[in-house]
């Protein structure tokens, strides 16, 4: 539960578009069921990073930060980790619940905004694993900031976004030769303005056009100077280009692999070797 007078516009309206959107069945609010402890880790580690940075997920104290869903949250379990997950919709966390159940671990499920995580303690966490969701909120220092006071020196932070380079572009603007590159590079640009609605294809193969939540580019400059600024060291990068092969220009699968529309960082907690 949540204390909804907390939540500022922005807040109260993606919790609504969320909501509509996991009901439709969009494919971050289809729980996976079928994960084995292999699964499991290359879902929330595909590049063996915590293995890299010695990090032991068994026994861990780890954030699942606006990652609803019921994926993240199971698999961390699944690995020995004592886990909380939170987000701003209901209907997310539902699945959480239910892959839980599912699985027979438990979980804790907190509702509320990322910007906002004064109901932990500091230093609670070992790792934050936040999921494809900064482009929700227009500042991202105000969740970069929460992050260091609850996650512990040392520690974890993984983080993904839209690439800004690429935000405001998709598959539509296919030339014949291209994808065109319309509009100025800015940060925090709504882009809800340009594109409204999601297209979601549900589980039961039902296909829903609903109005999207807000949603900002954020430039690489400003995560990266945001990061920095709260004492976070990149350790690992990635970029995520698909795996379709020989896609259908125009198809979404072949903007991926033409435009990488999503980055991803690790860092580390270590404020000491940062100040200044």
């Amino acid at each position: 539960m949540t204390d909804d007078a907390a939540f500022d516009d922005v807040a109260r309206y993606n919790q609504e578009k969320w909501d509509a959107l996991s009901r439709a069945g969009v494919a971050y609010a289809q729980p996976m069921l079928d994960l084995d402890t292999a699964a499991a880790l290359h879902l929330v580690d595909p590049d063996g990073v915590f293995a890299a940075h010695h990090v032991a997920l068994e026994g861990a104290d780890v954030l699942c930060l606006a990652a609803g869903g019921g994926q993240q949250s199971a698999a961390f379990a699944l690995l020995g980790a004592t886990v909380t997950v939170f987000d701003l919709s209901q209907e997310q966390l539902a699945r959480d619940r239910q892959a839980a159940a599912h699985y027979g671990v438990h979980v804790d499920v907190v509702n509320g905004d990322m910007r906002d995580l004064s109901r932990f303690a500091g230093d609670a966490f070992d790792v934050v694993w936040h999921a494809h969701s900064l482009n929700f909120v227009p500042d991202v220092a105000q969740v970069h900031g929460q992050v260091a006071r609850v996650l512990r020196p040392g520690g974890i932070y993984r983080l993904s976004w839209n690439n800004p380079f690429t935000h405001t572009v998709d598959e539509g603007s296919w030339t014949g030769e291209g994808y065109l590159l319309s509009y100025p590079y800015v940060d925090g640009r709504d882009v809800n303005e340009l594109y409204p609605h999601w297209t979601v294809e549900g589980a039961d193969g039902q296909v829903h056009k609903l109005e999207g939540p807000k949603e900002y580019v954020h430039t690489l400059s400003t995560v990266v100077n945001s990061l920095a600024g709260h004492g976070f060291v990149i350790v690992h990068a990635a970029e995520d280009t698909g795996e379709g092969v020989d896609p259908e220009p125009g198809s979404w699968d072949h903007f991926m692999q033409v435009a990488a529309p999503y980055l991803t960082l690790w860092t580390r907690y270590l404020p000491a070797a940062t100040a200044g």
